[in-house]
C-alpha cells in the first residue's frame, strides 16, 4: 500500500499520495470514494511513472470544505494542487465524479499545464434525462415537502420532511453531511456533455456494461464526443469496473500508457 502525504492547500489539510517515477499520471476519484481504491492502479502504474492521488475535500482524509461546493470549487482546488505540485504536464485518470472534474477543467482557458492522455473509467458527466413519471414524482415530492414545512404541520410532525428526504435521497445523499449534501446537489445537476468534446487529447474509456449509476450508454456518448477515443467495455461489471475486473483494466492502462 503506498504511504500518503498531506499538503496544505488554503485552510484545507490534503490527503495524497505520489509514488514512482517518470511522466505524471494524476488520479481523481469518485464521489464518496477516496484514494485507497485507487491502489491497484497505483501499483501498476508507479514502476514506469509517477502518479499523483489526492483526497478531494470531504472524502477519505481530506477535511470537507466550510461551506458547499460545486464543480468548479473543485476544479480550483485540483489547479491549486497540480500548482503546489509543480507539474507542467500530466495525463489523468478519472472515476465517476472525477470525470466532471476533468471536463471543466480542461474547457478553462490558458490551463498553465498541458494535459497528454485521458483515462476515463465510468465517468460522469452527462445528465441524465428524467421520464415523465420521475418528473411527476420529483414535483409531487416539492409539494408534499413545502406544505409539511407549513408551522403547523412541521409543529405536529418535526421529523416529517427529514423522513421524506431519507427515503427519497440517494445511499450518497443520505451518507452525507449536510455541507456535503449541498454540494452533492449542486455538481449533479449540472450537465457537462457540451464541454465533452473539448477534451482533444488521446482517451482511455473504461466502462462496466452493467453500471447503473452512468450507463454504459454514457461511454458510447463520450467515445463518440471525443476525437481521439477507445472504449473498452468491461462485461458484467458495474460501476467500479477497475475493482470488478482488475486484469482486465490493468492490462488495458498498461498498454495505453506504455
Amino acid at each position: 500500500m503506498a504511504v500518503s502525504k498531506i499538503i496544505k492547500i488554503d485552510d484545507i489539510s490534503v490527503n495524497y499520495i505520489d509514488e514512482g517515477e517518470g511522466d505524471v499520471i494524476l488520479l481523481l476519484h469518485g464521489w464518496g470514494s477516496n484514494i485507497t481504491l485507487f491502489d491497484g492502479i497505483i501499483k501498476v502504474l508507479s514502476p514506469s511513472h509517477r502518479v499523483i492521488a489526492p483526497d478531494m475535500p470531504g472524502f477519505g482524509k481530506t477535511a470537507e470544505p466550510s461551506v458547499p461546493w460545486c464543480v468548479d470549487d473543485y476544479v480550483d482546488f485540483v489547479m491549486k494542487f497540480i500548482d503546489l505540485m509543480q507539474l507542467k504536464e500530466v495525463s489523468v485518470l478519472v472515476h465517476s465524479f472525477g470525470g466532471r472534474v476533468l471536463f471543466k477543467m480542461n474547457a478553462r482557458e490558458n490551463l498553465p499545464f498541458v494535459i497528454h492522455k485521458a483515462v476515463l473509467i465510468d465517468s460522469a458527466g452527462i445528465l441524465p434525462k428524467k421520464t415523465w413519471k420521475q418528473k411527476a414524482s420529483l414535483r409531487m415530492y416539492k409539494i408534499a415537502r413545502r406544505i409539511m414545512s407549513t408551522a403547523p404541520l412541521h409543529f405536529l410532525y418535526p421529523d416529517a420532511v427529514e423522513e421524506m428526504r431519507r427515503k427519497r435521497g440517494s445511499a450518497d445523499y443520505n451518507n452525507a453531511t449536510p455541507t456535503m449534501r449541498a454540494t452533492l446537489v449542486k455538481v449533479v445537476n449540472e450537465d457537462l456533455e457540451p464541454l465533452i468534446p473539448k477534451l482533444n487529447c488521446p482517451t482511455l474509456i473504461i466502462w462496466g456494461d452493467q453500471d447503473t449509476a452512468t450507463p454504459i450508454g454514457d461511454a458510447r456518448s463520450m467515445e463518440r464526443l471525443i476525437k481521439d477515443a477507445g472504449l473498452v467495455v468491461c462485461e458484467g461489471a458495474g460501476h467500479y469496473s477497475f475493482l470488478e475486473q482488475p486484469a482486465k483494466v490493468h492490462g488495458a492502462l498498461k498498454v495505453f500508457f506504455g
